[in-house]
């Protein structure tokens, strides 16, 4: 996999902190190593709306990047609950099903920004810049180079 500019967070040049919601296994997996290629860290997974809420409280994550299809409850009202208890989270939404009213809906909850499945590095990398930009992302270029974002 294609390797990108490290994203770390201006505040502390610590790396970006993610928790990757999906009831697939696999896809958890495909995008935990998408941000790793980004130089990012994987603080918590969830499998199903509920424990997304419970791992958001946990972990505080930098951005969640969030399936709408799940069992349990959906990514849509997961979002609007995480938005409700911690109104600067960053959700991205990640998904197949792709209709206008589920985007519609997620962003309409609080969620930033929608990335479809199947999710392309170079895609996902840009949304992530975009979305956490306003707190200050760096990208880090070659031996000890910094760019800001």
């Amino acid at each position: 996999m294609k390797q990108f500019e490290a994203l770390t967070r201006k505040k502390d040049s610590e790396p970006v902190r993610y928790l990757v919601v999906d009831d697939s296994v696999f896809a958890r997996k495909s995008l935990a190593k998408m941000i790793e290629s980004f130089g990012g860290q994987v603080i918590g997974e969830a499998g199903d709306g509920c424990t997304a809420i419970t791992e958001y409280a946990r972990t505080k994550p930098d951005i969640v990047l969030m399936d709408i299809t799940m069992p349990q409850m959906e990514g849509i009202e997961a979002v609007e609950r995480i938005v409700q208890e911690h109104p600067d989270a960053r959700i991205v939404m990640v998904s197949s099903v792709g209709y206008q009213d589920n985007i519609l809906a997620a962003l309409q909850k609080g969620a930033r920004h929608f990335v479809q499945k199947p999710v392309k590095p170079d895609a996902l990398y840009e949304i992530i810049r975009y979305v956490l930009n306003d707190d200050g992302v760096t990208a880090t270029v070659g031996a000890g180079e910094e760019k800001s974002r």
